[in-house]
């Protein structure tokens, strides 16, 4: 009988040699380009962004209006980043591949996945940043947000590390859902203070995730 411990490390290294993302210079360098391109066709504006911490482990939660928002919030991020993105989102026209080279990870929203849980906890306690929408889907048609599931939450208290609220403001009216491509318009990402999520003396950590997600979806529906 095989070991599980070996099983799951050949895993590993197999989705280490399928990892299609691009090297991070070459991303460095499309970077720019991309931030120029948004800034002329979505008069892209990044609000608050000395609230980026630079020297942490670092989840980076955001509302999700549109195709483009992965690829806005982390243009300000100086540093290699990992998306947590819907499975079904790999499947998509274009949107899907581009978020497979940029970094992201497949994530089952229904149920638990804990292989992509437990590659991002890896990355994040080496000081890596993982990009989350707790939403689990874009929001509604008229950019208000959906019920956040506790995700975000738990993996911040497991791996020890603060969580960076994100609003993204007029996505859903450049990139609604039932278009199938942008129109020019005006995007806002706003960076607001990081969050320490704590645990209360007693509390059951379900109970904790509970009250610090809505903590969270609070702080980021304040500024849409």
């Amino acid at each position: 009988m095989i070991p599980k411990t070996l099983v799951r490390q050949n895993s590993d290294d197999r989705s280490k040699r399928r990892d299609p993302t691009l090297p991070p210079g070459l991303i460095g360098l499309l970077r720019p380009v991309v931030g120029v391109f948004s800034r002329a066709i979505w008069r892209l504006e990044f609000k608050n962004t000395e609230n980026i911490p630079n020297d942490t482990g670092l989840i980076v939660a955001a509302n999700h209006q549109s195709y483009g928002d992965p690829f806005w919030l982390g243009l300000p991020i100086k540093r290699p980043i990992r998306f947590l993105a819907w499975s079904e989102a790999f499947s998509w026209p274009v949107v899907g591949k581009a978020i497979g080279l940029l970094g992201a990870w497949p994530l089952q929203v229904e149920g638990s996945d804990p292989a992509a849980i437990r590659r991002s906890l890896n990355w994040l306690r080496e000081g890596g940043v993982v990009v989350i929408f707790p939403e689990g889907g874009r929001g509604l048609p008229d950019g208000s947000m959906i019920r956040m599931k506790g995700g975000a939450v738990r993996m911040a208290l497991e791996a020890d590390v603060p969580i960076l609220p994100v609003t993204i403001r007029g996505g859903n009216k450049v990139w609604p859902a039932d278009q199938t491509l942008p129109r020019p318009g005006k995007v806002e990402i706003i960076y607001h203070p990081v969050m320490h999520v704590e645990q209360l003396p007693g509390e059951e950590t379900r109970a904790c995730a509970r009250r610090e997600t809505d903590r969270l979806a609070e702080i980021i529906r304040s500024a849409l």
